[in-house]
């Protein structure tokens, strides 16, 4: 494999605070909250004990032409309107269709597709179902459909490792790259899940946070008085390419992706390891690719869900990579601010960490009231300086099924 260094060049976002990756970077900066009271009826007929979330705050189907936005289940909606910012951020790179790949990744998929045509079904018949009922609803429609409108011909794949899932196909990404598999990647992960049976689900298994009447300070990470997560929706997306390709055609360089990790827990289908060894291999991993120790480390993106037991493993699993020196590094617990994408998270945090390092700051952890004794990171409620020199930034997620992934980044 050759070891060729892999950069990027394009990023683009649609979250809970932001339309694109710009917006959401200023709005997290500025100490946003995505998390807002769901307005719509079904809240009450289903009587749900949660009634907010972070939905996108700009709806794709007002960004894309209707004829496209007709052919995509929401979630793949989301995946195409930020891979157009990302792709033109990167200056719509000229590429031979058989070296363009695209590495994708969702959580569920599309669920409001699946959910929608078995309603038509009972209430109207067979004959109301979709025809593409079936091509919207799978999970691999999102990188389908990006290849087919980028005409990416090298490979078009699909993850789906619950919330591990966009890291990993970032991860995925850097090693089709290094193989020679493809010049440039469309790399990163979508969800649209926000519905009815998902509440219901994450609520039963007391997942979520119920601060109905504070929907805005609910997704509190490394806070003592956390109660679960916030469910959250939207897609980050990441044009990789290699250094040679992107220097070749006179790129702007974000930053480079310079190693990462994939493990599994093999313990529990939902909860992680307590001991956090599967996490705590997924960091060691990143870094080893990276030719980096855990010294070189200078900011953390952490999964940091604002779950009362997540949070404090993901503490020991790093404390156990990094020793003592974990309450040093800046870490972001950004899911405070816009919910969890489930899918989708990897990929915006991965942009929030690229943009970290090129801005030189460790964006703000909103929402603390009194921090966990039990999960002390290095958190702050404004942005924290990275000072100057080489930064190396470590972004995490681990995901239901025990699946952990993590991305390194280095500054340029």
């Amino acid at each position: 494999m050759s070891t060729s260094r892999i950069v990027v060049t394009g990023i683009g976002a649609s979250s809970p605070i932001g339309g694109t990756a710009p917006d959401s970077w200023s709005a997290l900066l500025g100490g946003a909250s995505g998390t807002r009271t769901l307005e719509y009826d079904w809240v009450e007929q289903y009587q749900l004990p949660v009634t907010f979330a972070a939905e996108a705050i700009v709806r794709p189907d007002t960004v894309l032409e209707r004829p496209m936005a007709k052919r995509l289940d929401p979630s793949s909606q989301f995946a195409m309107v930020a891979a157009l910012e990302a792709w033109a951020d990167a200056g719509s790179p000229e590429v031979d269709p058989e070296r363009l790949g695209v590495d994708f990744a969702t959580g569920i998929g599309g669920l409001w597709t699946m959910l929608d045509a078995w309603d038509a079904l009972r209430e109207k018949g067979p004959r109301r179902v979709m025809p593409m009922t079936v091509p919207m609803l799978m999970p691999n429609a999102a990188a389908g459909n990006l290849s087919l409108h980028f005409g990416a011909r090298a490979f078009a794949r699909t993850v789906a490792s619950a919330c591990a899932s966009s890291t990993e196909s970032i991860v995925n990404a850097v090693e089709h790259l290094r193989a020679g598999l493809a010049d440039v990647v469309i790399a990163g992960g979508t969800e649209s899940a926000i519905h009815p049976v998902t509440l219901a689900s994450f609520s039963s298994m007391q997942a979520l946070s119920k601060r109905n009447d504070d929907p805005a300070t609910a997704s509190r990470p490394t806070s003592v008085d956390r109660d679960g997560f916030v469910m959250g929706e939207g897609a980050g997306v990441l044009i990789l390419e290699t250094e040679e390709h992107a220097r070749a055609r006179g790129a702007k360089i974000y930053a480079a992706v310079v190693g990462g990790g994939v493990t599994a827990d093999s313990y529990h289908i939902t909860a992680n390891d307590p001991e956090g060894r599967g996490a705590a291999r997924a960091v060691k991993l990143a870094l080893a690719m990276a030719d980096a120790s855990p010294d070189d480390v200078t900011h953390i993106n952490a999964h940091a869900t604002s779950t009362p037991v997540g949070d404090p493993n993901e503490y020991q699993a790093l404390k156990a990579v990094f020793g003592s020196r974990i309450d040093e590094i800046p870490v972001s617990a950004t899911k405070a601010s816009t919910g969890h994408l489930l899918g989708g998270t990897g990929a915006l945090e991965a942009i929030f960490t690229v943009l970290a390092l090129r801005d030189r700051k460790a964006p703000p952890t909103i929402n603390i009231t009194t921090q966990d004794p039990e999960v002390p990171f290095r958190v702050s409620g404004t942005a924290q300086d990275l000072g100057a020199g080489e930064q190396l930034a470590i972004s995490n997620s681990f995901g239901f099924g025990g699946h952990n992934a993590v991305a390194a980044f280095t500054s340029v």
